[in-house]
Formats: C-alpha cells, sequence, structure tokens
C-alpha cells in the first residue's frame, strides 16, 4: 500500500503518465513493513479472529488470541506471510494504477475517475500475484487449531507445504477472488472518499484548492476514506469465511462467495457481515498514520539530507 495522493489535478494539463521513483518504492516497501510488524499485524489477528468465530466480541478475541500464543499470538502470519505481502503491494498497486489511470486520462476520463479506476484495477492486481496466498495463508495462522500446551505446532510452512501438495495453486490461492472484490473496491471508495473529504477540509480551513495540502490535511482526509471504505466488510467477512479452517457441523467443504455468504447468514444473520469491523476501521488508521504521515516525513528528510 502506497501513500493515497489526493492532491488536486488541473484537468486542463497535458495528459501525462506519473514517474515511478524506485526510491518511493522502497520508502514505501519499509513503511509498509513497519507498519504491520508493529500494530497492523495485532489489527490483523483480531479482525480475522472476530470475521472467523463470529459469537465472539472484541475482549474475548483479545483474550483467546492472548492464550494462542501469548503476545506472540498477535502476530501469527507476520512472518514469512504479512512481510511478503508488504514489501510488494505497494509496486504492484503503484504500477498498474499508473497505467491505467493514464489510459483512462487518454480515453477521456477526469483526473478523478481516472484514479478511482487506477486504484481498483491496482487492487484487483495485488490479490492476483502476492496478496492472494499471503491473505489466505495468514487466515491460515489464525484460524487453524493449535492446542493449548500441545509442544511443538507445525511450522507455517510446513503447512504451506501440506495445502500445495494436497490442493495445489488453486488451494494455497482460496479465496483470491474474494481477496480480489475486497480490494478493487477499497481502493476504489477509499481513493474517491478520500478526495471528498479533503475537499470538505480545504473549504472548512480556508485552503487554496490548487495549493499542495499540508500533512495534517492529507492524513484526516485518507483516514476518513480509510474508514469509510469500511463499508465493504462483508466481502471481507466471506473472504475470511472462504479461507477459514474451522470447522463446524454443516458447513460446505468448498466455498464460493455466494455460497460462504449464505452460510454466514444462516448462522449469524446480517450482523454477522459486519463481524471486525472495529479492528478493521482502527487498521485502516494506522496504516494511514504510517503510510501518509510518515511517508511525508521520511521523504522530507531525505530531501533535507541532500540539499
Amino acid at each position: 500500500m502506497g501513500a493515497i495522493d489526493t492532491t488536486p489535478v488541473d484537468p486542463n494539463a497535458p495528459i501525462q503518465k506519473k514517474p515511478i521513483q524506485p526510491f518511493n518504492l522502497l520508502i514505501g516497501a519499509s513503511l509498509n513493513m513497519f507498519e504491520v510488524s508493529t500494530l497492523g499485524q495485532p489489527f490483523e489477528v483480531i479482525k480475522t479472529h472476530m470475521a472467523a468465530n463470529r459469537g465472539d466480541t472484541m475482549p474475548t478475541a483479545i483474550r483467546k488470541t492472548w492464550q494462542r500464543g501469548g503476545p506472540f499470538g498477535y502476530y501469527q502470519g507476520l512472518i514469512p506471510w504479512a512481510w511478503i505481502e508488504a514489501a510488494t503491494k505497494g509496486a504492484v498497486l503503484i504500477f498498474t494504477a499508473s497505467e491505467i489511470e493514464y489510459v483512462a486520462r487518454v480515453a477521456g476520463c477526469g483526473p478523478a475517475w481516472a484514479g478511482v479506476f487506477g486504484g481498483m484495477g491496482g487492487g484487483i492486481a495485488q490479490a492476483y500475484t502476492t496478496m492472494g496466498f499471503c491473505t489466505f495463508m495468514k487466515t491460515v495462522e489464525v484460524t487453524r487449531h493449535k492446542a493449548v500446551g500441545a509442544g511443538v505446532q507445525k511450522s507455517t510452512i510446513t503447512v504451506a507445504r501440506e495445502i500445495f501438495a494436497k490442493e495445489g495453486i488453486r488451494g494455497i490461492n482460496k479465496g483470491v477472488n474474494a481477496v480480489a472484490v475486497r480490494q478493487c473496491t477499497n481502493w476504489g471508495s477509499r481513493f474517491g472518499l478520500s478526495r471528498v473529504a479533503e475537499t470538505a477540509i480545504r473549504k472548512a480551513t480556508g485552503n487554496d484548492d490548487h495549493s499542495k495540502p499540508l500533512s495534517l490535511q492529507r492524513v484526516l482526509a485518507s483516514a476518513i476514506g480509510g474508514g469509510l471504505s469500511c463499508w465493504n466488510q462483508p466481502i471481507e467477512v466471506i473472504r475470511v469465511e472462504m479461507q477459514s479452517q474451522i470447522k463446524s457441523a454443516g458447513r460446505p467443504e468448498k466455498m464460493s462467495i455466494g455460497t460462504a455468504a449464505k452460510w454466514i447468514y444462516s448462522q449469524s444473520g446480517i450482523k454477522g457481515f459486519y463481524r471486525g469491523v472495529t479492528p478493521r476501521v482502527c487498521l485502516g488508521i494506522w496504516q494511514t498514520v504510517c503510510m501518509v504521515f510518515g511517508g511525508d516525513q521520511v521523504k522530507a528528510y531525505f530531501a533535507n539530507k541532500h540539499k
């Protein structure tokens, strides 16, 4: 994930493809690694637990996660899956979004809609490259059976090998279509909502529409966009259910998005589709602080250092 650029674009300016700088990709990957290795993965683990165990409250999810491994329980799936995802997803998003945004502008779309289409396409590309199997394995780690005090558990690599040997590439990418839908709607709505939020903030503070936004404005606008983009929590719960290793009576063995949705509704009703939304909002805010504010600060540091 990269920082969301909500800076207004002059619709009358010559259409140019956004330059992709390797240094910025390195900064983005580093910040992603920092984000997920601090508060990001604990929020991810709690969110996944609540989506898979929809009868558990947030305090219950926190307590059960602690019982599975103490403080390390909150970092299940971090190494190597979350690290692989963090190191690669930003580059995939930026490369794909840049190409689609350029094509959309050439086809006649305005900057805002071109950005939305670019974000949607970038999100889909993320899912079908590294995010699909990384997200699946993170969910496996949170939901597979780990008996307390049962001694040495299977390593995550061993589990991945067993799944691949039994089910092949499709097995290791189980739920990837739901990941694609989540990422597509995430980035499409996040970009649009962030742009709307920043416009409102500019009007409230009296800033000129064509001036560069302040870091605080960008953080606030992106946090609002990230928080509101959690409207797609139902597809996230469906994604978790498709990838979950929890076994229960009557649960279909092989799930599509449709069958997963039916199962969730039959077991938990409408409320079941919104389990885990609170830690997901918290995760979005933390990602925003790291990627928007942190990105600005790191870039400013190196810019001043090279003056």
